[in-house]
């Protein structure tokens, strides 16, 4: 997926796709660009083309990780949420939490 696609995917237009990521989109993107960074290290690639093979390598090192986490959970890694819903969650949870009764109020 490129990235006008991933940002698309998310319903973004100037926003900045890292800060709409998931956790586990970040790790995953993070995994991509350290293993692309080891490949270069070792291999020394010389010129764009040699550069842009070690960096296809990379991110489908990422790709496969990808796929058996979604294989292993039964559902997809990237997501459309963008960081507007993904903090309606959080905000949701915290405040179902607090709406809870204290169980402890009584000690």
């Amino acid at each position: 997926m490129t990235t006008r696609q991933y940002k698309k995917l998310k319903g973004l237009k100037k926003e900045n796709l890292r800060d709409n990521m998931s956790t586990i989109e970040i790790v995953l993107n993070m995994l991509a660009e350290a293993t692309t960074t080891e490949l270069s290290k070792a291999h020394q690639p010389e010129g764009f083309s040699e550069s842009q093979k070690i960096a296809r390598r990379g991110g489908s090192y990422a790709g496969q990780v990808r796929q058996d986490i979604e294989n292993d959970t039964g559902y997809p890694v990237v997501t459309s949420q963008n960081a507007a819903q993904l903090n309606a969650v959080v905000v949701d949870t915290i405040e179902n939490i607090a709406k809870k009764p204290d169980n402890n109020a009584d000690n």
